[in-house]
């Protein structure tokens, strides 16, 4: 529940700024569109260190690093809230995600090694639902203190949150300081930095351009050559950065695979969502908020039946179930219009929010069934990449399929637009379920604990 605490307070918090940006561009003097560079620099900010996650843990103990991630993270909180122009609140929110970008991975690492494999669905539920809560609640949260109270207050919540994580993390976190001091890849870490955060900033500027789009692009060509560039570089030194060698375990490729390609339509809902609540269908951002909110309730929920879903039926076809209907309902977003009762759209959402859930727990938890606690470091690094450039690439499909739709009806943006992304980034998802549906029915059963209930009925 710690880690859980802080793991939200910064997954609120990378949305959370999104519905306050005209009343924050007011304050420091400048346009809503330019200050999206700061999200931009946010995301890039992860790109660059989360890489080098598993080897400062491994270097100087997991513990450690996550308590001074938080630590980061809050002194980044305050330098945004005192921010006074574009260039010091983009600085700010750049220094901001370098603490974030050590709380995701090695909280996940200080999980993994605390629990035994047995009980690592039951743990990963907890961890999962803050991931899934942040960005539902983020826009709810930020519009309503926004509103009612100032734009500043969205950063300074962030304080006694952290000060209280600091604290808990160091009474009640017992986790063996397990190190290896493994001599740092420079090289692979420069190479890493330019494709993942080239690839972040790239996929940005096309979805979000603002900039012109020409950077987005050429941003990509960058990041692409150089993770070209890192992954000859991995093969020939002896400690890589970020191992490709991971890839060859069975289940966690498929977990990295099969959850990048479902998170392409779950990142882009919280882009595409509000936008056609309020454009398309003229509500407020705080009645949109509240509405969306709805997701991270079917959230909480599935903590109730994960555990117990996982063993009954065991990874492949739960995952391959979940995948499915998960893609089928954000594709169903799409049916949405002005009229549709708010019921209704409470109710998808809500589904919605369980089936997801249930989703990223089990697919989190069997991507260690097959790696080893020496590997755990680096495997948590390399999921926590996968993750923020498949969010990433869900935006760019989302806008890139608005600009595509608005252009070829030479009209203004509509709610025709977002149902048609909602189609196919629904589709997108879907398709993820075939990869859990060729592996064994006991797949990861030394975490799920499948097998162990069938050979007991037996």
């Amino acid at each position: 529940m710690i880690l859980a605490v802080a793991l939200f307070m910064e997954q609120m918090d990378s949305t959370v700024i999104a519905t306050s940006l005209p009343a924050i561009a007011t304050d420091i003097g400048t346009e809503p569109i330019a200050l999206k560079l700061a999200l931009t620099a946010y995301f890039v900010a992860l790109a660059i260190f989360i890489p080098i996650s598993g080897w400062m843990a491994d270097r100087f103990g997991a513990k450690n690093i996550f308590r001074l991630a938080i630590f980061v993270f809050m002194l980044g909180s305050v330098a945004c809230s005192v921010s006074f122009s574009l260039e010091t609140f983009v600085m700010s929110r750049f220094f901001q995600g370098i603490g974030s970008s050590m709380m995701t991975p090695v909280g996940r690492l200080l999980l993994v090694r605390s629990t035994p494999r047995n009980e690592l669905v039951a743990a990963m539920a907890w961890l999962t639902i803050p991931a899934l809560i942040g960005p539902m609640t983020g826009p709810l949260i930020g519009g309503f203190l926004t509103t009612y109270l100032s734009w500043h207050w969205i950063f300074w919540i962030n304080i006694p949150i952290g000060i209280a994580g600091i604290i808990l993390a160091g009474i009640f976190l017992n986790v063996p300081d397990e190190r290896n001091p493994r001599p740092i890849d420079f090289v692979g870490f420069i190479l890493a930095a330019l494709a993942f955060s080239g690839t972040v900033f790239g996929l940005s500027v096309v979805s979000l351009p603002a900039l012109p789009i020409i950077y987005g692009y050429l941003t990509l060509a960058v990041g692409v050559i150089a993770g070209i560039l890192y992954l000859l570089h991995a093969r020939r030194t002896t400690y890589p950065l970020l191992d490709p060698a991971l890839f060859r375990h069975r289940l966690f490729r498929t977990s990295i695979v099969g959850g990048s390609v479902f998170r392409i339509g779950v990142g882009a809902v919280p882009f595409l969502l509000p936008l056609m609540l309020q454009l398309g269908f003229g509500l407020t951002p705080f009645q949109s908020g509240a509405i969306t909110f709805v997701s991270a309730i079917g959230a909480i929920m599935s903590k109730f039946v994960a555990e117990r879903v996982f063993v009954r039926f065991g990874f492949p076809r739960m995952l391959g179930f979940c995948a499915l209907f998960g893609g089928l309902l954000i594709g169903a977003q799409g049916i949405f219009n002005a009229e549709t009762p708010v019921p209704i759209i409470m109710a998808v959402l809500l589904a919605g929010g369980v089936l997801r859930s249930v989703f990223f727990t089990g697919n989190n938890a069997l991507g260690y069934a097959d790696i080893a606690d020496d590997e755990a470091s680096q495997a948590t690094a390399i999921v926590a990449v996968a993750q923020q450039l498949s969010i990433a690439f869900g935006v760019a499909v989302a806008g890139g399929i608005l600009e595509a739709s608005t252009l070829l009806r030479g009209g203004e943006l509509a709610v025709i637009d977002f149902q048609i992304a909602f189609f196919v980034v629904g589709g997108l998802s879907t398709m993820a379920g075939l990869t859990y549906l060729w592996l064994p029915a006991d797949a990861g059963s030394n975490v799920s604990g499948h097998r162990a209930v069938r050979l007991a009925k037996e």
